[in-house]
């Protein structure tokens, strides 16, 4: 999680802190809601390594072997999810579509890169049409009509 969230925390705590100065006897159970903030961006993490994947959360903490990742999965909104060996889907938690390509570049290659493939599609693509082109028309005159003039 980005570290700035904790800007968000100082923010939340301050509002907390009105209406706890309002009735403190009983409002001091609102500053739970800031410290569990602060605490959610400091433990939920997706760490790479070349021995897998570590995830943490806030309620644990578990490690996936490369070997067992079948596939990966962005699901609209959510944290990407890898698919495993045993046909189980895994949250990473933290890991949005924005942050694929960090997550690709510290696989190692392990996850293919889809924005290559796609571009690498786009320039065949590309290199086709101007082939057909050129193989269409060799000498590149036009042939688009008659075009011939005549002088006196």
């Amino acid at each position: 999680m980005n570290r700035l969230g904790h800007i968000g925390v100082f923010i939340l705590l301050f509002c907390v802190a009105f209406a706890f100065f309002g009735n403190p006897a009983v409002l001091w159970v609102l500053f739970a809601i800031p410290l569990g903030a602060a605490l959610w961006i400091e433990r939920t993490r997706t760490v790479v390594s070349p021995a897998g994947l570590d995830l943490r959360t806030l309620r644990g903490s578990r490690h996936i072997d490369w070997d067992s990742i079948r596939g990966l999965y962005l699901p609209k909104r959510a944290f990407a999810r890898v698919h495993l060996d045993d046909d189980t889907d895994v949250a990473l938690p933290a890991v949005y579509y924005d942050r694929l390509p960090e997550l690709i570049a510290a696989s190692g290659g392990r996850i293919p890169d889809p924005f290559a493939a796609a571009a690498q599609a786009e320039t065949d693509a590309e290199q086709a049409s101007s082939d057909a082109t050129a193989t269409e028309n060799p000498a590149g005159t036009e042939t688009d009509g008659d075009h011939s003039e005549t002088t006196n």
